[in-house]
């Protein structure tokens, strides 16, 4: 098993959007917060499938910067 990190944040509609950055493009959404799990639940292992198949770019960090 490995843990993902959520990044969650609400939309205007008051419903929620989240996203996976260790794994490219995998997002979702849901009407609430349990909803929402439960679908980026399904997203990530979706997101794994097709990983298996293709070379990504590995998430490295996040860094701030001041302009």
């Amino acid at each position: 098993m490995t843990t993902y990190h959520v990044l969650i944040e609400q939309d205007e509609d008051g419903g929620y959007v989240g996203k996976v950055p260790e794994l490219t493009g995998c997002l979702s959404q849901g009407d609430t917060l349990d909803e929402l799990m439960a679908n980026i639940k399904e997203a990530i292992e979706l997101c794994l499938e097709v990983e298996e198949t293709q070379v990504a770019d590995r998430f490295v960090g996040v860094q701030e910067i001041t302009v």
